[in-house]
């Protein structure tokens, strides 16, 4: 996506050379913008579990360029077990997501599959990770043109004014390499001048809707109003939202969706009020093992301080961290929920939409059953 005049993806290699990864910074958006290099596998474990990058697909690949970076630093006697140290590292900075996992399993299975020197292995370690990542942008392009016809149809169905779609947290290109899934359709909804308004939750605690998604809307010209997580409840009784998009970090065999914490809560409200709910994603945020996502998905639980503290902009211009309860008040800090699946209105993937169900899934992903 454009950042001003300039195309931007989340994630790329640097310069000729190509054995530096350079990533944007979502820590400090939508204050400033900045382009930070990560040289080793412990730059890009830190830039994951600290959140300079975040998002399903994007984790995915930092971690996929996390395996070239440790090929690069490998020694050729001990290359082999220096991956498995990488990956074991990658692996323990976020569990909720699996598109991490799948990335780095991906990058081990091709290096296992490698013969030749280790410049020839480091090749290797380049290519794979390279595809992934431009595996998750045009996953998520054509996510966006399947979930535009759900956009087309509501807006055909409209006497006046525009799809009004709440989001929760931030699924856009910034959670992905490119295009998002999320906002993939309301992009595309938008570039062919179909009018689309966006409620943007703030997504409390670590508020990635008013910092990440209401940035990449303004960026993209996109129609948006921020509103305070609790408020997309009362928009849905009063007729003011059409239609629910969220993203996944995790979606098991029978339709069950973790999202960011909240998610559950809209999709309960979306349907008492028979407003329907969708969540887009790759196929690399499946998890094809797992069948109840309640019992099975694992829910990462962050640094207390998070919900303790908000960061934002003074009057004069710096940006702050300010306390927001009193000294003695502990916290807990839940980063995901879980949505079953008889709330979800369907699937959007790069394979078409499908029902929120074993059998849905199974129609558009066979090949994964045939295997368990």
């Amino acid at each position: 996506m454009n950042v001003g005049n300039r195309h931007y993806r989340t994630i790329w290699l640097k310069g000729q050379d190509r054995r530096t990864v350079q990533i944007i910074n979502q820590q400090i958006l939508p204050f400033s913008f900045e382009v930070i290099d990560l040289h080793n596998v412990e730059d890009t474990a830190r830039a994951i579990r600290d959140m300079y990058v975040r998002g399903a697909g994007l984790v995915g690949a930092a971690a996929a360029f996390g395996i070239y970076l440790a090929a690069l630093n490998a020694r050729e006697d001990s290359f082999n077990e220096e991956m498995a140290a990488a990956a074991l590292l990658l692996k323990s900075t976020r569990p909720t997501a699996s598109n991490l996992a799948w990335a780095v399993d991906r990058m081990i299975h091709a290096l296992a599959g490698s013969r030749g020197t280790l410049e020839q292995k480091r090749e290797a370690a380049k290519i794979e990770a390279q595809a992934i990542a431009d595996e998750d942008a045009e996953f998520c392009r054509i996510i966006g043109i399947h979930g535009l016809g759900i956009i087309k149809k509501i807006s055909q169905k409209k006497e006046r004014g525009p799809v009004n779609i709440l989001t929760h947290c931030n699924a856009g290109w910034l959670a992905f390499v490119d295009f998002g899934s999320a906002l993939a359709p309301v992009y595309a909804a938008f570039d062919q001048d179909i009018p689309v308004h966006v409620w943007v939750d703030e997504t409390r605690p670590r508020n990635q809707g008013a910092g990440l998604t209401a940035w990449e809307l303004s960026e993209h010209g996109v129609s948006h109003d921020l509103i305070s997580d609790n408020a997309g409840g009362h928009l849905m009784q009063h007729g003011l939202v059409d239609l629910v998009i969220t993203g996944a970090d995790r979606v098991t065999r029978q339709g069950d969706a973790a999202n960011k914490i909240g998610t559950y809560l809209k999709a309960v409200a979306a349907k008492e009020n028979n407003i329907p709910f969708y969540v887009a994603l790759p196929s690399s945020t499946f998890d094809f093992t797992m069948l109840d996502g309640l019992k099975e998905i694992p829910i990462e639980e962050r640094d207390p301080q998070e919900v303790r503290n908000i960061t934002g902009k003074t009057e004069k211009g710096t940006i702050e961290t300010v306390q927001i309860c009193p000294e003695a008040t502990t916290a807990r800090n839940w980063g995901f929920d879980v949505t079953p699946a008889r709330y979800i209105s369907g699937l959007i993937t790069e394979r078409g939409i499908c029902k929120a169900s074993e059998k849905g899934i199974c129609e558009l992903f066979p090949e994964y059953f045939r295997a368990q």
